[in-house]
């Protein structure tokens, strides 16, 4: 840690509300954006915080153009708060800037969060009384939650929430050390205000009747688990945990006698069971270890040292130059240490040094790892914050191993790291990660050439005799190759398929090679020469398609856009791909092909100097042409509203796929997204415009299905862009971007695009589009309750679609009608236009229309209070979403039921079909759901 320079120490305190001091003096810390930015600064402990965090931090979404000078003029102002007199523009030296981070220059005494971590960490190698003293000491700096009173909503920051999780985790610690010294009396307050700020804690209440009861207060605890018992029935709609009913048996179990034996007996039984939690079967998703690793004793040991040394260790993160081999050591000791953590192991790719718009986001990681956590994808959240809160909140209570591969930075995996909970990240880089070093449990390893002698025994266990009968060569080869894994790999894989070939010969070879990779300097000046090794034993079909798979606008490709790509049909380049393989010079997985970085920069550089201009801008038509063919096939089954054009067939011969139904296209555009969205953000600048906007509108469907509402919208607004003068394209994009808005609760933004596409549509003369947006206006105007707007529009919607003959938009525009005359009180009107909605419906197949107007139906029954046909008639409606595995509309159904019961003065009731809602949406951050659970509060 850096010495502060300063004559007059400060002081700071973020474990409640942020405060500062000079000596004895408190300092005005000035608005409450410069103090939200203080906060940061010290949860980060001294860690780095990037500009970028801090934009986000002070405005949730939309930041002004000025939003960076905004950010260095507060912390300009702080500074001057810390050092009086600091000039203007002077950097200072508490809080320092270091390129596009800041971070404050503080020792271990001079933040209650240190000082709370250090005790933390001294009371969990302690035992008895003084351990528990130390856990009571380190709780006892507390005042409030991290950084309390500075966010308006009551919605917490991550990092703030995540200082708060490690003091309900030091709570947890110090009941069960003071359970086992016989000293809870201590800690009793702290875990008393700990149970209160977090009521719907099992492992936290639990552990609060467990103190109770060992203090001899048995009734209090018995009141505890009734009244925790009622909170989550009434605001959760489930019953207590395991945990919470081993420690309620444990009261139950204690008996009278002064001795107070039994009482122990069952407080440690609960103990052992609260320890102890079911779990579904665990995640396995690490790769194969490598059959010949070999060497990195230090690193590993290294590694160990860290987990033996910090409890609190959280991530590892493994940093080196490319072909170092640090993956495969991640791999490896993600293999060794994977025991230590039985809730299973997940991994991913991050991508972090492909084509900028191939890097994976922290979102597209943070939804698969959810999905693999049993998260249904209609209930994972659609923003970054609440996506990572979820998954932070999953492993609280496990202890999980989780391998990044190929990070980029600090921003693109510090959403994956685990809150609390004894979890553990290992992570891969290319470059040191600036902000590692930060936050508590994060700590850097670096990974190096391999030494000689590591070297020399990688060969020795590839080559075997060979490499042992001549020591010579093989130092030749180690010195050629740089000690670099991936060169000396590539040599042995090449000299095992060769056995006439020497390694002598093989050591002349490299010697007299000439040409390197650009881009890596002396230190791999031979790395050029042990790739063109592999790609001269290439057949001509298999050296040309390995020049052209750079082209590819993702690093991974399947076999048929490699076909498409290479202009080949799919068994040729399914043999081709083959060859490749057997080469090290692609990877399969998955049913993908992926190229190693390095082999595709040199891929690019051989296809620079031996394929003309005309033929690499064949290959990357054909590749458009094949992505823009298969996203309309895949958009059919998905059935859109508005079909798209077909598009006109390949001049170059290219075909798409056929799908066998909506999962197959659904699976499809999943593997594809990286790639249709570069194609989409790439296609005009190529002079393809329609290709832009036609694989935008292909992707709405599967947006809104996985509830990737922002993607959405931010596709749109790309091919929105590439329509140029194209007023039917601009049409459907602008209704697209309507659809967008309206799910992301942005409605005047949504009616604006809206009334851009009807005009379009209507002077085009396309009734049947310009009915969909008429209607999809009435849409919005019920929900801003401008009910008379709503039935102008769906009667002009309902007159279209008439005479387009289109009888299912008739039917949706007159639901939209008689959902408009019941909230104008007129229910006989409204009756008789749902019952001839739900005929047509039926007629049609709809289900999901029958669905909607079901609901709607048993609405306007409770409106004029026949409660046996609106519960009826509600309860066929779920059945019909339930059966559809529809579980936003199941929810809009029981919230329906919820606010009935409410209104009637029946608040269990209400409570209940709330809960289930919530239950049906298991943790999204959808508008509706932020609605169900502030019903749920109001009627605490």
């Amino acid at each position: 840690m850096d010495r502060i320079e300063m004559t007059t120490p400060l002081s700071f305190a973020v474990l409640g509300p942020v405060r500062a001091w000079r000596d004895q003096s408190e300092i005005d810390l000035g608005t409450r954006q410069q103090r939200l930015i203080l906060a940061l600064l010290l949860a980060r402990a001294g860690g780095a915080v990037s500009v970028a965090e801090l934009v986000d931090l002070l405005w949730d979404s939309d930041p002004p153009p000025s939003a960076v000078n905004v950010v260095h003029r507060h912390v300009g102002m702080l500074r001057r708060r810390f050092e009086p007199g600091l000039p203007t523009r002077a950097a200072g030296s508490v809080l320092i800037r270091d390129g596009a981070e800041y971070r404050l220059r503080i020792d271990g005494e001079s933040l209650d969060l240190l000082r709370f971590r250090r005790l933390v960490a001294q009371a969990a190698g302690s035992s008895g009384e003084p351990a528990v003293e130390l856990y009571r000491e380190a709780l006892a700096l507390w005042r409030d939650r991290c950084a309390s009173g500075l966010q308006p909503g009551g919605r917490a920051h991550p990092e703030f929430v995540a200082v708060d999780g490690e003091r309900f985790a030091a709570v947890r610690a110090a009941t069960d050390a003071a359970l086992r010294a016989g000293c809870v009396h201590a800690v009793l307050p702290a875990i008393r205000l700990a149970a209160e700020y977090e009521p719907l804690d099992e492992a936290l209440q639990a552990r609060l009747l467990l103190a109770l009861a060992a203090d001899g207060r048995r009734a209090e605890a018995l009141a505890a688990y009734a009244d925790i018992e009622h909170r989550l029935a009434d605001e959760l709609g489930i019953q207590p945990g395991g945990d919470l009913r081993a420690a309620r048996d444990s009261v139950l179990d204690q008996d009278a006698s002064t001795d107070g034996s039994r009482s122990r007996r069952g407080v440690r039984r609960a103990e052992l069971e609260l320890s102890q939690p079911t779990r579904a079967e665990p995640p396995a998703q690490l790769p194969a270890d490598h059959p010949h690793f070999t060497g990195r004793r230090d690193v590993l040991a290294a590694a160990e040292e860290l987990l033996a040394g910090d409890r609190r260790t959280s991530a590892l993160v493994i940093d080196g130059m490319p072909g170092v081999g640090k993956t495969t050591l991640a791999v490896h000791l993600a293999h060794q240490l994977a025991a230590r953590f039985p809730d299973g192991q997940l991994h991913a790719d991050l991508r972090g040094f492909d084509s900028g718009d191939s890097v994976m986001t922290p979102a597209e990681a943070l939804r698969g790892f959810l999905w693999s956590l049993g998260v249904a994808p209609a209930a994972i959240p659609a923003e970054l914050h609440a996506q990572a809160g979820l998954y932070r909140s999953i492993l609280a209570e496990r202890r999980m191993l989780i391998l990044l591969d190929n990070c980029r930075d600090w921003d693109q995996i510090r959403h994956l790291l685990p809150g609390t909970g004894g979890s553990l990240v290992i992570a891969t880089s290319r470059r040191r990660i600036t902000g590692v070093a930060g936050p508590a449990g994060a700590h850097p390893l670096h990974l190096d050439l391999l030494t000689h002698a590591e070297a020399r025994e990688l060969l020795t266990r590839r080559l075997g005799d060979a490499a042992a009968a001549d020591p010579g060569a093989v130092d030749e080869i180690i010195a050629r190759c740089g000690r670099l894994p991936l060169a000396l790999a590539l040599v042995a894989t090449r000299s095992v398929g060769r056995p006439g070939l020497s390694l002598p010969a093989v050591a002349g070879e490299l010697a007299e090679a000439d040409g390197r990779l650009a881009g890596f300097g002396d230190t791999h000046a031979d790395l050029e020469a042990i790739f063109s090794w592999s790609y001269r034993a290439l057949t001509p079909e298999a050296a040309r398609l390995f020049r052209l798979l750079p082209l590819h606008p993702a690093g991974e490709l399947s076999a048929e856009a490699t076909a498409a790509l290479g202009g080949l049909s799919l068994r040729s380049a399914r043999g081709l791909l083959a060859e490749l393989g057997a080469q090290l010079l692609v990877q399969p997985g998955d049913g993908r092909w992926r190229m190693h970085d390095l082999l595709r920069a040199y891929a690019v550089e051989l296809g620079e100097e031996h394929d003309d201009a005309a033929e690499r801008d064949a290959a990357i038509e054909r590749v458009y042409d094949y992505y823009q063919l298969s996203a309309y096939a895949a958009h059919l089954p998905l059935q859109p509203q508005v079909p798209l054009p077909e598009p006109e067939p390949s001049e170059r011969g290219v075909t798409g796929p056929g799908f066998t139904g909506r999962a197959d296209a659904m699976a499809w555009f999943a593997a594809e997204q990286r790639v249709l969205t570069a194609i989409v953000a790439r296609a005009k600048e190529r002079g393809r415009p329609r290709t832009a906007w036609q694989i935008a509108l292909a992707l709405q469907n599967f947006f809104q299905d996985t509830a990737q509402f922002r993607q959405w919208a931010t596709t749109m607004s790309t091919g929105l862009a590439a329509t140029g003068d194209d007023p039917a394209a601009q049409a459907l994009l602008h209704r697209s971007l309507a659809g967008a808005c309206y799910f992301l609760a942005d409605l005047d933004r949504g009616l604006s695009h809206l009334q851009h596409a009807r005009a379009l549509f209507e002077r085009l003369g396309r009734r049947n589009e310009q009915g969909h947006a008429e209607n999809n206006i009435a849409e919005i105007r019920l929900d801003q309750r401008r009910y008379h707007e709503a039935i102008w529009h769906a009667e002009a919607a309902r007159a279209l679609f008439r005479a387009e003959g289109n009888v299912r938009g008739a039917t949706n525009a007159l639901l939209v009608i008689a959902r408009a005359q019941g909230w104008l009180g007129r229910h006989a009107e409204a009756l008789g236009m749902f019952v001839e909605a739900r005929r047509q419906f039926e007629a049609l197949g709809d289900l999901h229309g029958t669905g909607t107007t079901q609901a709607w139906l048993a609405h306007t029954y409770s409106m004029i209070d026949d409660l046996p046909h609106a519960m009826a008639t509600w309860q066929q409606a779920i059945d019909i979403f339930r059966d559809a595995r529809a579980t936003h509309h199941t929810a809009e159904v029981l919230v329906s039921i919820g606010d009935f019961h409410s209104a009637n003065g029946d608040p269990a009731l209400a409570g209940q079909a709330w809960s289930e809602a919530l239950a049906e949406l298991d943790g999204t951050d959808s508008p509706m759901a932020r609605r169900i659970r502030d019903r749920l509060l109001w009627h605490r």
